[in-house]
C-alpha cells in the first residue's frame, strides 16, 4: 500500500479505444473528481485529486470501424482512470457505454464484446518485494473475448 501511494507500482493496462489516436505516445495529464452531473461516474475536473495516464499506440485500424489498440500505465490510480482519460480525450474504451459519450437510452453502436464488458485489461503490475525487496512483475495474458474481438479487425 505505501509503494502504491508513494506512485512505486508500476501498472500496465491494454485497452482498445474508439477512432485513430495520432500521437504515437502520449501523457494524459488531467484531474479526476466525482461527475457534477452523476455522483456515481468521474470526470476530468479541476479541482480534482492529480491523474496521468501514459499511452503509446500498439495498433490502429480502419476497418471495420476506426479504432486504437494502446498500452497504458498509470502514473497515478483514480478511479476509472483510464475510462475518464480516454474518453477526455475523445477516444472512449470499446465498451464502455458509462464513458462513450452516447446519451442514456440510445442505441450503443460498433458493439464488439459482450454487454457489460469494457475492453480494458491489466496486463502487469510491478512492484518491489515489501520482504526481500526484489522487484517482481506479474503479467496476465489477453482473455479469449478479447484477442476474439481483435480478429474482426485488419
Amino acid at each position: 500500500m505505501a509503494q502504491l501511494a508513494a506512485h512505486q507500482v508500476e501498472r500496465h493496462y491494454r485497452t482498445f479505444v474508439r477512432g485513430t489516436v495520432e500521437a504515437d505516445e502520449g501523457l494524459v495529464d488531467a484531474p479526476i473528481a466525482r461527475s457534477e452531473r452523476d455522483p456515481t461516474a468521474m470526470a476530468v475536473r479541476l479541482g480534482g485529486r492529480e491523474a496521468r495516464t501514459r499511452y503509446q499506440v500498439e495498433t490502429r485500424y480502419s476497418d471495420p470501424v476506426s479504432a486504437t489498440l494502446l498500452r497504458c500505465q498509470l502514473e497515478t490510480g483514480r478511479t476509472h482512470q483510464i475510462r475518464v482519460h480516454m474518453a477526455a480525450i475523445g477516444h472512449p474504451v470499446i465498451g464502455d457505454d458509462r464513458y462513450d459519450g452516447t446519451p442514456p437510452g440510445a442505441t450503443k453502436s460498433n458493439r464488439l464484446l459482450a454487454p457489460g464488458r469494457l475492453w480494458l485489461h491489466a496486463a502487469a503490475l510491478e512492484f518491489s518485494h515489501p520482504i526481500s525487496g526484489r522487484q517482481v512483475r506479474f503479467e496476465s495474458p489477453l482473455p479469449a473475448d478479447l484477442r476474439a474481438s481483435l480478429a474482426d479487425f485488419s
